[in-house]
C-alpha cells in the first residue's frame, strides 16, 4: 500500500501550520515507506536567539523515544548468546528483586519496580542498580502494569552489560545503529554536540491542567509523581540542554538523534530494510504483551516487549491513534512531543522532534495532525 502524494502534501501542511499557528520554533519530520524516505523536512531554529538555523541534520534530545533502540538492543543481546524475551531476567541478573520475571515482563513494564525507595542518582548507574536490587515490586507479577518511566533505563542497560561487557549506547552504536548508519546515538561524542538544539520548556493547556495523570504528576507523594522522580536527576529542561545529559547514554530518556534516524530505525523494526534486526527481535518489538489501564500513566495503555501500541474498546476499536488506523503499528513518544513509530502493514515509518515541548503526556496535536495526515488516504 504506497503512500500518496497528496498524503505527503497534507502532512507538510500541517507541518507548517505547528510554525504559524501553534508556536514552533524548530522541528523536523521524516517518512520511510518500503525503504525510501518519501520525506524529510527541517526548518526554523534550534534556538530562540535564532543563531542557528533547523535543518534535517539537527539532532535533538527525543526523550522517551529512546526506549524503544533501546529495547531493541536488549533483545539483540540476547540473541547473541542464544536468549530471548522468555528468558528469565535472574538468569542474566541473579540480583535482580522479581524471581519469576522474564525479559518479557521487564521490557514491558510489568514488574513493578517504577518507583525506587532507595535514592540514586540517575546518571549513578551502579548506585541505580542497587536501588532495583533492594527494591520491593510495587504490584505482584501478573497483576497488570504501570510504565517505568525512568528506572526502565539501568533495568535494560544492566543486563546489557551483563551480557556483552559493554554500555548498551555502546552495544547500540556497534550492532544496531553503525551498520544503519543511524545519526541516532544514546551516548553521543563531543564531536556531535555543535549540532544539537536547544530545548524550551512547555506550558499547560487547559487539557493538561483537566488531565488525571497531570494532577498527579503535580502532587508530591503520589505514585506517578515518584515514578517520574526515580531516580532523582535531570527533571528540568535546562539540565537535558548539558552536553553531560547527551553523553550519559541514558537509555529510558537520553537518546539523541534526527527525525530521519529514528524514521529509518523504524524501517528496520518492521522489516521493511535489511538490517541487524531478526524476524524473531522484529515480532518481539511488533507484538502486544500486556494491555490495560496503567498505574503510572492513569489510562489504558498496550507494551510490546519495548514499545507501545494503540489501546482498543471493548468492541476493537482504536481509543487513541497515535500510532495511525492501523492495529499492527508500534512506536513510543518522547516527553515534550517527539515521537517515533512503524507500521508493519503498509511499510510506513514516521518522526518528529522538535525542541518546543509540551506538556502533554501522550504525542499533542502538532504530531498527531501529522500522523492523521498521512494515514488519510490508506
Amino acid at each position: 500500500m504506497a503512500v500518496c502524494a497528496s498524503s505527503l502534501g497534507r502532512v507538510l501542511e500541517v507541518f507548517e501550520r505547528n510554525f504559524r499557528d501553534r508556536g514552533e520554533l524548530g522541528a523536523s519530520i521524516s517518512v520511510w515507506w518500503d525503504g525510501m524516505e518519501l520525506l524529510s523536512c527541517g526548518h526554523g531554529w534550534c534556538e530562540r536567539e535564532q543563531q542557528r538555523p533547523w535543518t534535517t541534520a539537527t539532532m535533538v534530545p527525543v526523550y522517551s523515544a529512546t526506549k524503544v533502540p533501546a529495547a531493541a538492543t536488549l533483545l539483540k543481546a540476547l540473541e547473541s548468546r542464544g536468549l530471548n524475551e522468555e528468558t528469565p531476567v535472574r538468569e542474566v541478573w541473579p540480583r535482580f528483586p522479581v524471581a519469576e520475571a522474564r525479559f518479557r515482563h521487564l521490557l514491558s513494564h510489568q514488574c513493578g519496580l517504577a518507583v525506587l525507595d532507595q535514592r540514586a542518582g540517575v546518571m549513578e548507574h551502579a548506585a541505580v542498580v542497587a536501588a532495583i536490587e533492594a527494591q520491593a515490586a510495587a504490584w505482584p507479577l501478573g497483576d497488570g502494569h504501570g510504565y517505568h518511566p525512568r528506572t526502565f533505563g539501568a533495568l535494560v542497560d544492566e543486563p546489557v552489560r551483563r551480557l556483552t561487557g559493554m554500555t548498551l549506547g555502546g552495544y547500540w552504536r556497534e550492532t544496531i545503529a553503525g551498520p544503519l548508519k543511524l545519526d541516532f546515538w544514546i551516548g553521543l561524542p563531543e564531536t556531535e554536540w555543535p549540532r544539537v538544539a536547544r530545548l524550551y520548556p512547555g506550558k499547560a493547556g487547559k487539557d493538561d491542567l483537566a488531565d488525571a495523570f497531570y494532577k498527579q504528576i503535580t502532587t508530591s507523594g503520589t505514585f506517578t509523581r515518584r515514578a517520574f522522580s526515580s531516580p532523582r536527576g535531570l527533571h528540568a529542561i535546562h539540565e537535558m540542554n548539558e552536553p553531560a545529559a547527551w553523553a550519559a547514554g541514558l537509555p529510558a530518556l537520553g537518546g539523541v538523534g534526527t527525525a530521519s534516524a529514528l524514521a529509518k530505525f523504524y524501517q528496520a523494526a518492521i522489516g521493511a530494510i535489511e538490517s541487524p534486526l531478526s524476524p524473531h527481535l522484529r515480532a518481539a518489538l511488533a507484538q502486544p504483551v500486556i494491555s490495560g489501564f496503567d498505574r503510572v500513566l492513569l489510562r489504558p495503555t498496550v507494551f510490546t516487549c519495548g514499545a507501545q501500541m494503540d489501546p482498543l474498546d471493548e468492541s476493537g476499536g482504536k481509543i487513541r491513534r497515535i500510532y495511525g488506523p492501523s492495529k499492527r503499528a508500534f512506536g513510543h513518544p518522547g516527553a515534550g512531543g517527539s515521537h517515533g513509530m512503524g507500521d508493519p502493514a503498509s511499510g510506513v515509518s514516521f518522526a518528529y522532534v522538535m525542541n518546543q515541548m509540551n506538556l502533554s503526556v501522550m504525542p499533542g496535536e502538532k504530531c498527531v495532525d501529522m500522523v492523521d495526515a498521512l494515514f488519510s488516504e490508506m
